[in-house]
């Protein structure tokens, strides 16, 4: 899987944690609110900021799995739990941390989710969860890891997966060939085969239906203003490199709309939806 860097995950997490359905993510709080305990495996877990965002909520004995190919994000999400956490100690496996009252053991596990989605094994969890991971992966990926999930019978929550619908204000004269563009590019393999992009989130709840599973889908939009200016600039920036590898704007066009995106005073929604699925 392409790499995302430490700054940018770090960036994003505000953004991120504000988006979640409150509804969505009160139904599945809901479903565990009797739980003392509960074992969560977290895919593509990046600096875990998915535990950051849902941990609180949860049951005050937690067992966390986050799975990722990437060693230096686990070791910076360690770091990242570490700051964040009320008490915490590091240990051979991850650290363990207490936040509001919760007692968190955390496993950091270095995985190939492209080769093999189950990263739980013959851990049995309570809950299956990623957040901005399945519009990277391919329809294919996505067939495996729903037959994977369905064989255990484990829920799923995932959160913040891509819609492909941005809108910047003020609009730009090429904003719908910029989007067009970085959707071509967004759709190249990262590792899993073809992203699945703006159709994961329906692809994702049709092969979970399929497989006797009940799906709820909900919208979970970033929506960047004048306090969310260096996550925009961000944004635009990754925009601009990503279609000039397309080679479907002219370069004179990129730099007009990268210098209106980046203006004083931008705002900027993109769209995302959220996904909880519990077997039938």
């Amino acid at each position: 899987m392409s790499g995302f860097s430490p700054e940018w995950l770090q960036l994003r997490e505000g953004a991120d944690h504000r988006a979640r359905n409150a509804a969505l993510f009160e139904k599945l709080v809901a479903r565990f609110t009797d739980r003392e305990a509960i074992t969560i495996v977290d895919l593509g877990a990046g600096l875990g900021s998915n535990l950051r965002a849902i941990a609180p909520a949860l049951s005050f004995r937690q067992h966390w799995i986050l799975v990722d190919h990437d060693p230096v994000l686990l070791a910076s999400a360690r770091d990242a739990i570490r700051s964040w956490a009320d008490s915490a100690r590091v240990t051979a496996a991850g650290i363990e941390a207490v936040k509001a009252g919760r007692a968190l053991r955390v496993e950091l596990k270095r995985h190939d989710l492209a080769a093999d989605p189950a990263a739980w094994n013959s851990v049995k969890p309570d809950l299956v969860t990623a957040a901005a991971l399945f519009d990277l992966v391919s329809e294919d990926w996505i067939d495996r890891f729903v037959a994977a999930l369905s064989r255990a019978r484990l829920p799923l929550y995932a959160a913040l997966t891509h819609d492909g619908k941005t809108q910047w204000l003020p609009a730009h004269p090429a904003d719908a060939a910029m989007e067009a563009a970085f959707a071509r590019h967004f759709a190249r393999d990262k590792g899993f085969g073809p992203a699945a992009g703006a159709r994961a989130s329906s692809l994702l709840a049709e092969h979970l239906a399929a497989a006797d599973y009940m799906v709820e889908r909900a919208p979970s939009p970033w929506r960047l203003g004048r306090d969310d200016t260096a996550l925009i600039a961000a944004l635009a920036y990754g925009w601009t490199e990503a279609v000039r590898e397309t080679k479907q704007v002219p370069d004179r066009t990129i730099a007009d709309w990268l210098k209106a995106h980046t203006a004083a005073g931008v705002s900027c929604t993109v769209g995302h939806e959220d996904l909880i699925a519990f077997p039938r």
